[in-house]
């Protein structure tokens, strides 16, 4: 794919401006809308330079903004959002906002734009309290927060958009995804990324619970693997549902914390000695996330390339490298 002109909408946020990267790799046009609620400038930074890069600072409550940012775009990335299942539980009013009618205005732009195709972050957290390992797409379970009800509505409303208005839709159900210029900092930081820095701090990580739950964490690259193949891709059978975005093996909180102190102990010997803390488990957090990639494999030819101890060898580099100070 190259030469398209392509709508990130939250692209100056982690997966945004890694995604915004590698489309303008493949020279392609970009356009970024971002209110930079959660985005960061420096994300993005070196790409405003880029002649075939723009930047539309906006909000996608806004209709307007949303219809501006669509004019002659032939596919579009939806990544805005609120993320963080803490911050819907202390605040589900914006995040029904931003995650549920923001996401409605950006399919009714789309849809008025005639893009090609709408691609869009959905998320692990539909799972909810199915206890089936691994997680198949067909199988879901009952929402354990606002910010999972959210993301379920999204794709209930991307299916009938696409059955009623014949918008071409694909939902990527991201599992617990990491790696460059993810946000180590705030009330809502990812579990790495915070970890890393107090480690780095020789500050004790506190974890969640016994450190027995386990993720499927997923390295940034193969989420821009998956998103690319999602924005591509020529099958027509393979649209208009949703994948799992993930690497396909768990990894307990235990072992997360092992690896980082293993890799960054590289850098700095005393950080093997620094003991780890425990504290309560988190509301609305589910025990247990492996995916099923199988679907993704078969429908997109996913092939993910980082493992989670290759992708944090790379993001801890990177945190070292950008974040020393």
């Amino acid at each position: 794919m190259k030469n398209k002109k392509i709508l990130v909408t939250g692209g100056a946020g982690f997966i945004g401006s890694n995604s915004c990267e590698a489309l303008l790799k493949n020279n392609n046009r970009v356009i970024c809308l971002d209110d930079f609620s959660t985005g960061r400038k420096e994300n993005i930074q070196q790409l405003l330079a880029n002649p075939n890069f723009t930047l539309i600072v906006g909000d996608i409550r806004n209709i307007a903004d949303c219809n501006n940012a669509t004019i002659g775009v032939d596919y579009v990335l939806h990544l805005a959002a609120l993320g963080s299942v803490p911050r819907s539980i202390f605040d589900p009013i914006t995040t029904n906002a931003v995650n549920i009618s923001g996401f409605l205005n950006m399919l009714v732009a789309a849809r008025d734009a005639k893009v090609k195709r709408f691609v869009y972050a959905a998320s692990s957290s539909t799972y909810g309290d199915s206890e089936t390992l691994p997680k198949v797409e067909d199988k879901i379970g009952k929402p354990l927060s606002p910010y999972a009800i959210t993301k379920y509505v999204n794709e209930l409303y991307a299916e009938i958009f696409s059955k009623t208005y014949g918008l071409e839709s694909i939902g990527l159900r991201y599992f617990n995804v990491f790696g460059r210029k993810q946000d180590p900092n705030g009330a809502y930081a990812a579990v790495i990324p915070k970890f890393v820095i107090q480690l780095m701090n020789h500050e004790s990580p506190i974890i969640n619970g016994d450190g027995n739950y386990s993720r499927d964490f997923t390295y940034i690259d193969n989420v821009i693997q998956m998103n690319l193949l999602a924005i591509t891709t020529q099958n027509p059978n393979a649209v208009n549902t949703v994948y799992n975005t993930a690497f396909g093996e768990s990894t307990s909180l235990n072992e997360l914390v092992a690896y980082l102190k293993q890799f960054l102990a590289v850098y700095d010997p005393k950080i093997a000695d620094i003991p780890i803390m425990y504290g309560p488990n988190r509301a609305g957090d589910i025990p247990h996330s492996l995916a099923s990639i199988d679907k993704a494999k078969k429908m997109l030819g996913y092939q993910p390339e980082f493992s989670i101890k290759d992708g944090l060898k790379e993001a801890v580099k990177w945190y070292r490298d950008n974040l020393k100070d």
